[in-house]
């Protein structure tokens, strides 16, 4: 059996939580939220079902699997998109773990874009929870806007999500300001998601005393399933040939009109789904460490160097929190790591950089160079835009 499946752009949070109410209790279609004007038609109108989308010719099915609620677009790390197809159960499997680990039903401040799992989980636990959660408006992330709404929030336990650009700005701004580091202290829990924590940020986080928990997950777990690197709910995680895998109640049905990559990233062992995650790590006294993506890795001067961590080290030095590391062409080593950062560099940036990088992973890992960008690329979920950060390399080196 199947339903038909509805395209909503840029709904506000009020009509796509109403949509998901709908979908979760079979009463209305599978929704697929989409940022307001993409994938329109040159004269302004949207672009039909079953037509394509922009996306390299691939084309939207009107309909999808009866238990499909919500489809979920994402590039991944790759950039290549994806449509991943999550079912009435795996949304209410993820809102009960996070219920449960959180210490009950609460109320929400929704701060992050609802065409991405993280923001449309937020309205699914709100949902869950019979509570309406609180919304920061659309566009740029405002921390004085975030702490008068967390002010706003009147339930017994208070809770958002963010990513770690956000959490830097809150940050910022509550270190010289009391007011503002009140207000989000009022949340009993922060969860920050979407990329890995630097450290140093984390520590600034916890000195301010904002409760936050660091989570990892994907649109294929229907966000985040382990939390300060213990799985929550029914999730088990393992190692496999040093590939984190992940499984669990809340794993995607897979990809929405692709069964290849659906076949390769879900795989059953003795009877166990499996979502591969393409992340390394390790396990050990039952912490998951994330180390980094299993393909971010270059060869430089025959050596194997991790951007991943290279860009750890990188972001634990002041003023580099918010760094990203990404690969260039080099003519003399094949390939080596530089540094892209919209923060203000001292003249001896370089040399500092190459230090600790040295130090920790070696020189073959050491950056080549230190671009500074008026502003750095990210998406409109708050991560890095790698793609947009690797092609800024054409500027100048600082």
């Amino acid at each position: 059996m199947t339903r038909v499946l509805e395209v909503l752009y840029g709904a506000d949070a009020a009509e796509l939580s109403a949509a998901l109410r709908r979908a979760l209790s079979n009463d209305g279609p599978a929704i697929l939220p989409r940022e307001a004007g993409s994938d329109r038609r040159s004269s302004g109108g949207e672009a039909p079902l079953g037509d394509p989308q922009g996306d390299g010719g691939a084309t939207l099915p009107t309909d999808v699997p009866k238990a499909v609620a919500l489809v979920v677009e994402t590039s991944g790390s790759s950039g290549a998109p994806k449509r991943v197809a999550l079912s009435t159960d795996a949304l209410l499997a993820s809102a009960a773990a996070v219920e449960s680990e959180l210490g009950g039903p609460g109320q929400w401040l929704l701060a992050l874009p609802t065409h991405y799992v993280a923001g449309a989980q937020v309205l699914v636990r709100s949902i869950v929870a019979g509570t309406e959660p609180v919304v920061h408006p659309p566009g740029r992330f405002s921390a004085h806007t975030f702490a008068a709404l967390a002010d706003q929030l009147d339930a017994p336990l208070r809770f958002t999500s963010l990513v770690p650009a956000q959490l830097a700005r809150l940050a910022t701004v509550a270190e010289r300001d009391r007011g503002i580091r009140r207000s989000v202290s009022r949340l009993d829990s922060i969860l920050i998601g979407g990329q890995a924590l630097p450290a140093a940020l984390y520590e600034r986080a916890i000195d301010l005393g904002l409760r936050v928990v660091r989570t990892y997950g994907a649109s294929e777990t229907a966000g985040g399933c382990v939390y300060d690197g213990r799985p929550i709910g029914q999730t088990v995680a393992r190692i496999s040939d040093g590939e984190i895998e992940l499984a669990g109640p809340t794993l995607a049905e897979g990809y929405l009109g692709d069964e290849e990559l659906t076949a390769r990233t879900f795989r059953f062992d003795e009877g166990v789904r499996w979502y591969r995650t393409a992340d390394s790590g390790s396990i050990v006294d039952g912490l998951l460490r994330v180390t980094g993506r299993v393909d971010n890795v270059i060869i430089s001067g025959g050596v194997k160097v991790s951007l991943d961590r290279v860009e750890r080290v990188v972001q634990t030095l002041p003023g580099f929190e918010q760094a990203v590391v990404v690969a260039q062409t080099d003519e003399r080593w094949g390939q080596s790591s530089v540094v892209v950062t919209d923060a203000a560099v001292p003249a001896n940036a370089l040399d500092q950089v190459r230090g600790a990088v040295i130090d920790a992973a070696g020189r073959a890992a050491a950056p080549v160079a230190v671009h500074r960008v008026e502003r750095l690329p990210r998406l409109s979920s708050g991560k890095p835009d790698r793609v947009a950060i690797a092609r800024s390399l054409q500027g100048p080196a600082d």
